[in-house]
């Protein structure tokens, strides 16, 4: 990897999001808007601070993962990544500038959810607001990464989009967020064990319930980073130089 090329490739990708308004619109305020839109659905301070929490994680999860495929996705099928695999840059100096350009905009778009929430919403946690964002970040990232991971599969933007209820539902259903882990069958619970946004709910769970920084969030955490690391490597194993 060449700490140079990383670099190009996220001033390239933020100078292309900066002239697209629409997506950094969707990036930025759609999390928010979805937030404020649970608290009027709920109509429940309640309510809403026992769910909100773990979609504070999974909102940008989601809509991280949608936009990085596609977009990937669209360098690869318009032959500018093609181009770039001609220039001396490595398949991780692609694939990690893109992590780091978009794991900038995962930092705003989660401060500015959590920001709303905290203050307009009215949402009150035990953990420390820092740990929050930390965690919401950190399930971004992961969307993003699973993002340019499934891009590689994918031959046309549709198909980048039809993978969502392969790779994000299945997650979204058995994170514990409707139902709790260990009320689940065995199967579902064993499951839940191998996805990794159940760990970043069980995490944010946690610091909404407690201020205590055990060691059981510590591994939740590491679990959640490897993971999106992880992802990453796959998908630079799995880019093809060329575009069929």
């Amino acid at each position: 990897m060449s700490v140079a090329f990383t670099l190009a490739t996220s001033r390239r990708i933020l100078t292309q999001l900066r002239h697209d308004h629409r997506t950094v619109a969707m990036l930025v305020l759609v999390p928010s808007l979805l937030m404020v839109l649970l608290r009027y659905v709920l109509n429940s301070q309640t309510l809403f601070s026992h769910f909100a929490p773990a979609l504070l994680g999974v909102f940008p999860f989601l809509i991280m993962f949608l936009v990085t495929s596609v977009t990937t996705l669209r360098e690869r099928t318009t032959a500018t990544l093609e181009r770039l695999m001609t220039m001396p840059i490595g398949k991780l100096d692609l694939l990690f500038g893109y992590a780091l350009a978009f794991g900038l905009v995962a930092v705003v778009q989660v401060t500015v959810a959590a920001t709303i929430c905290l203050t307009w919403l009215g949402l009150d946690i035990a953990g420390a607001l820092w740990t929050l964002l930390l965690i919401a970040v950190l399930d971004a990232l992961l969307g993003m990464a699973l993002g340019l991971f499934v891009s590689a599969f994918a031959t046309s933007e549709f198909q980048a989009i039809q993978f969502m209820p392969l790779f994000v539902l299945p997650q979204i259903l058995l994170c514990g967020l409707f139902v709790p882990r260990e009320s689940m069958g065995w199967l579902l619970n064993a499951l839940s064990d191998l996805m990794p946004l159940s760990y970043a709910v069980d995490a944010l769970t946690h610091v909404t319930n407690s201020a205590e920084i055990d060691s059981t969030l510590v591994v939740n955490l590491l679990i959640v980073a490897a993971c999106a690391v992880a992802a990453l490597v796959l998908g630079a194993a799995t880019l093809r130089r060329r575009t069929p």
